[in-house]
């Protein structure tokens, strides 16, 4: 079970975040694609996963540079990915309950963007 409020916040602040960068829709920018994964439902941009608004971690999985991960991790409400055991070192979940205020969404949102679009394409 997704949850839907969550997921169309985060579409939303992922369509603000790729309009001000210029690659919004019909720009020729990224194209943004949703599929349901990972007991929730991931952003991806080009085919590259950004966030998921997940049930199952109990909040939003956003991908993050390796080298900030580090300093991220000290924010209110995050703490590592893991999937069977093991840290996802590219990724880490913010709570829920921290996501309340649309900048705070917004900021995480873009952190996911702009890292999915540094991973080169396979």
């Amino acid at each position: 079970m997704v949850d839907e409020v969550l997921g169309a916040r985060v579409r939303a602040a992922l369509a603000d975040h790729l309009a001000a960068r210029g690659a919004g829709a019909g720009s020729g920018g990224s194209a943004v694609g949703e599929k349901r994964m990972f007991g929730g439902l991931a952003f991806l941009l080009d085919g590259r996963m950004a966030v998921v608004v997940s049930t199952r971690s109990g909040g939003l999985m956003v991908r993050v540079p390796i080298e900030d991960r580090g300093e991220l991790l000290a924010s209110a409400g995050v703490r590592p990915m893991q999937m069977r055991g093991s840290d996802m070192r590219g990724w880490v979940v913010v709570d829920t309950a921290e996501l309340a205020d649309d900048a705070v969404l917004r900021r995480w949102v873009a952190i996911g963007a702009r890292t999915a679009a540094s991973v080169p394409a396979r």
